[in-house]
């Protein structure tokens, strides 16, 4: 009897190892499901707050994510005036302690972005608030909007937008030293949006704050504004375009580089202000200036003395500052010249030199061109103005190839030296390697405009302005490879973008990109219409629809 016993479960042992070779158990369905909120202290929307921490209990275990980007607090609370729990381990919940005294009268709303997740899956609780009152009442008025970069296609994640009472102690520097009453943030999207308000007029802006200090540094932050104060309830939909100003100028400590050279640096747009050399020098000194290419720097070079240090005198603020450059451990800088233009060259380009040191002088009796037939080409040669690179400009025929020589003493430098023998080839492609974009261009406007063709990189690469009276562009021998059209309306026609100011109210001038980006290929021809006008009926209906959107009910209401 035993062994018929054991002969059955024997059977049933194999018969459950042969079903679960034939399927795996999958544990149910995955959880997609937030954490949700099970209990707020005190409640959510309570007034007359006096506590001195809030407790919020989820349903499940919860991590809290880049919370010190993500947490938005309105009215801002200085950093030391509270402190969030748990900063890196998991929990059931999150404890808000308030470190100092909240301001009476006053609705507050703790906005978590999307830091709030849960520990298995990582779904998302998205912009979820808890909202108190210090006061009688929760304020419930609400302004949202979009923001936008007023000149790149790409608008920066986390801007903060920033609201202001027009009371009797605003000015127009009110954005520069003291903090918002009330402050939002576009977190990783373009669209923001305040809630529980008050009632009243206030001055609205988007600081892209880099210090995230709730101060506009006009050094380093980008600023949007709206030109006029906004009146709640009146108004609830504001739209805002980001820019960054150009840097009031100064002038930054000058800086030893290497022998014979000197870095003077500066902040904003030079435009020829004078650093003065006050050191004595002899007769046969001689200085020259350029401008260094990668940095807000000019190169300050200088021969004819024997010295270990120079004296230079700058405006700084309301006074004049004086600087001693002392060198320590000159190396002798020696010319070098390098080629700008690649091996290939475009039918369209030119051949272009980059030098170490500032060029004044150059022999084209010393520079040939030659193509694949060694017939000699005619060129042009210049330096260019900022003294470091050459541009040898002669006819591009397809499907050839181009010798560029340059023997001794074609290039002189600041200092005398002059090049060694230099050899550089380059090659053209056929006409069929290349494309042609037509742009047909709608616009009903009499304002000037600046059209330009930016390559991947986001460079231009061809640029046309309104004074060249065409509505047809034909861009033609351009190499394959994905472009955008950026449009311009060139207001005060000066033939470039020109950014705004704040406390000048100016808007930055309109920009507008072509919506699609255009892939070219080799041997095509793209024929696109830009219709300038349809765009800004576009985006201005983008604009109308958000205003009819309902305002979203306080989520997760215990």
């Amino acid at each position: 009897m035993k062994s018929v016993t054991a002969s059955v479960l024997l059977l049933l042992v194999l018969s459950s190892i042969g079903c679960a070779k034939r399927g795996t158990p999958t544990g149910g369905a995955k959880d997609s499901i937030p954490p949700v909120l099970l209990n707020a202290s005190p409640k959510q929307n309570t007034i007359f707050f006096d506590a001195e921490k809030i407790t919020l209990t989820f349903d499940e275990y919860i991590k809290l994510n880049d919370i010190n980007k993500q947490l938005i607090i309105s009215p801002p609370l200085a950093s030391q005036a509270y402190k969030v729990d748990p900063q890196t381990t998991i929990a059931k919940k999150i404890e808000i302690q308030l470190l100092d005294s909240l301001a009476p009268n006053t609705t507050y709303t703790f906005n978590f972005g999307e830091s709030i997740t849960d520990n298995n899956e990582g779904n998302i609780l998205p912009f979820f608030t808890y909202t108190l009152s210090t006061g009688a009442t929760i304020d419930s008025l609400y302004v949202r909007g979009q923001v936008r970069d007023a000149f790149d296609e790409d608008t920066p994640t986390y801007v903060a937008v920033q609201l202001y009472p027009v009371d009797s102690v605003y000015s127009d520097s009110t954005i520069f030293k003291k903090q918002p009453l009330y402050v939002a943030s576009t977190l990783d999207s373009t669209t923001y949006r305040f809630q529980n308000l008050k009632a009243g007029t206030y001055e609205i802006i988007a600081i892209k704050d880099q210090a995230r200090n709730y101060f506009f540094d006009q050094n380093v932050d980008k600023i949007g504004f709206y030109n006029e104060f906004i009146t709640l309830p009146q108004d609830s939909v504001i739209d805002l375009k980001l820019f960054k100003e150009i840097t009031n100028f100064s002038w930054a400590r000058p800086f030893f580089i290497n022998e014979r050279h000197i870095g003077l640096p500066y902040y904003g747009n030079y435009n020829g202000q004078k650093m003065e050399l006050i050191s004595e020098v002899p007769e046969r000194f001689e200085s020259l200036i350029n401008k260094n290419r990668e940095t807000d720097t000019l190169n300050f070079w200088f021969k004819g003395i024997a010295t270990d240090s120079l004296k230079f005198q700058y405006p700084l603020q309301d006074s004049l500052r004086t600087t001693t450059v002392k060198f320590a451990k000159p190396i002798p800088d020696s010319l070098v010249i390098s080629r700008i233009t690649s091996g290939d060259i475009k039918l369209k380009d030119t051949f272009r030199l980059a030098s170490n040191l500032p060029l004044v002088q150059l022999n084209p009796d010393k520079i040939t061109v030659r193509d694949i037939d060694s017939l000699l080409v005619p060129f042009k040669a210049a330096i260019e103005n900022n003294y470091d690179r050459v541009r040898i400009v002669f006819a591009l025929e397809p499907n050839n190839k181009y010798q560029i020589d340059l023997l001794p003493e074609a290039l002189t430098d600041f200092f005398g030296s002059v090049n060694d023998t230099l050899q550089f080839a380059s090659t053209t492609q056929s006409i069929e390697s290349y494309g042609s974009i037509i742009i047909n261009l709608q616009y009903e406007d009499n304002t000037p405009y600046l059209l330009e063709l930016l390559d991947a990189k986001k460079e231009t690469v061809r640029r046309l302005t309104s004074q060249e009276g065409n509505t047809r562009i034909v861009w033609e021998l351009l190499p394959p490879g994905k472009y955008k059209i950026r449009f311009t309306a060139d207001a005060n026609g000066n033939q470039k973008w020109d950014t705004g100011h704040y406390l000048n109210k100016q808007q930055p001038e309109e920009v507008l990109y072509y919506p699609t980006e255009l892939d070219l290929r080799a041997n095509w021809d793209l024929n696109e219409t830009f219709n300038v006008n349809q765009i800004r009926r576009d985006l201005l209906e983008t604009v109308t629809a958000s205003a009819t959107l309902a305002a979203p009910e306080d989520p997760n209401q215990p």
